[in-house]
């Protein structure tokens, strides 16, 4: 596998400001630092993202792999991000075929801080190959779901100083392989999806997490990475949930502590159930 070459340009994730509280007392407090992005592919404008800025190579190298404009990283030769100009440029080894056709249709989704997918995301669902639920790496035991609900609680995050941002994580069964924040989930789990490429990852014995609702995009690409479980914080839509059970996958959603709701997949889910609470009855 060729590796591109890629600036090292993260920026700083929160800044201080001065604020009044409810008591009239003014202090200072940190929030997150949202950045523009505009990506240039082959000196041609693709998108603008709005971004934290935590690992901007990673999140434009997993926005062309989950937008499907690349087959695989070889085929960019380097990333180089500016923050001066708020803008990267991509520059790939043959260019992109038919760029135009690809980039033509877009679609507004319910994403934050982006919101626009092209529009042939969907008609490539039947291409995804996710492992058996056979395959014990490719399971979810009840035990591991709430070690990695466990290690995500104890995470230091950008969310626990500033707010106001969403955290994507990866993991292997409930050892967290990696974790990142930004002002939209969809900019957080492409940063994952770079991360996996640059080192030749397969997803299918992964988890993903995320603290977003599982809409259809973030179901797609999730699938897209071969990862076959994803749990959340928050809810689903009924198109997520629709795109969920077509592929198979298992979706854990109000996933916090020791409780969950398993929308669809329990064929890779190993579950404890707790016991039931005993109410005591009114004297």
């Amino acid at each position: 596998m060729q590796q591109p070459r890629l600036t090292s340009a993260s920026a700083e994730l929160t800044q201080q400001i001065d604020v009044v509280d409810e008591f009239g007392q003014q202090r200072r407090i940190a929030i997150p630092a949202e950045r523009s992005l505009t990506v240039f592919v082959d000196k041609r404008e693709l998108v603008t993202l709005m971004t934290l800025g935590a690992a901007p190579e990673l999140l434009v190298l997993g926005y062309l792999c989950n937008q499907r404009l690349v087959a695989s990283i070889d085929e960019i030769d380097s990333v180089t991000v500016d923050w001066d100009v708020g803008a990267a440029a991509v520059k790939t080894r043959h260019g992109i075929a038919q760029f135009e056709e690809k980039t033509a249709k877009r679609v507004v989704t319910t994403g934050c801080g982006q919101g626009t997918v092209f529009g042939e995301l969907m008609g490539a669902l039947d291409t995804v190959e996710l492992p058996s639920p056979d395959d014990p790496s490719a399971r979810i035991s009840q035990a591991t779901l709430y070690g990695l609900l466990d290690a995500i609680r104890q995470q230091e995050s950008t969310y626990k100083s500033a707010g106001s941002v969403h955290g994507c994580a990866l993991f292997r069964q409930a050892e967290l392989l990696y974790f990142v924040e930004d002002v939209g989930r969809h900019n957080a789990i492409d940063t994952i999806a770079g991360w996996m490429a640059l080192r030749g990852m397969t997803g299918g014995d992964k988890i993903f997490y995320t603290t977003g609702r599982l809409t259809s995009e973030m179901v797609i690409k999730a699938a897209q990475m071969g990862v076959p479980v994803i749990v959340s914080r928050s809810g689903i839509t009924q198109m997520g949930h629709q795109v969920a059970e077509r592929l198979g996958l298992a979706l854990f959603g109000r996933a916090t502590n020791r409780h969950f709701i398993c929308y669809c997949g329990t064929a890779r889910f190993d579950a404890a159930p707790e016991p039931k609470r005993v109410v005591p009855a009114a004297s």
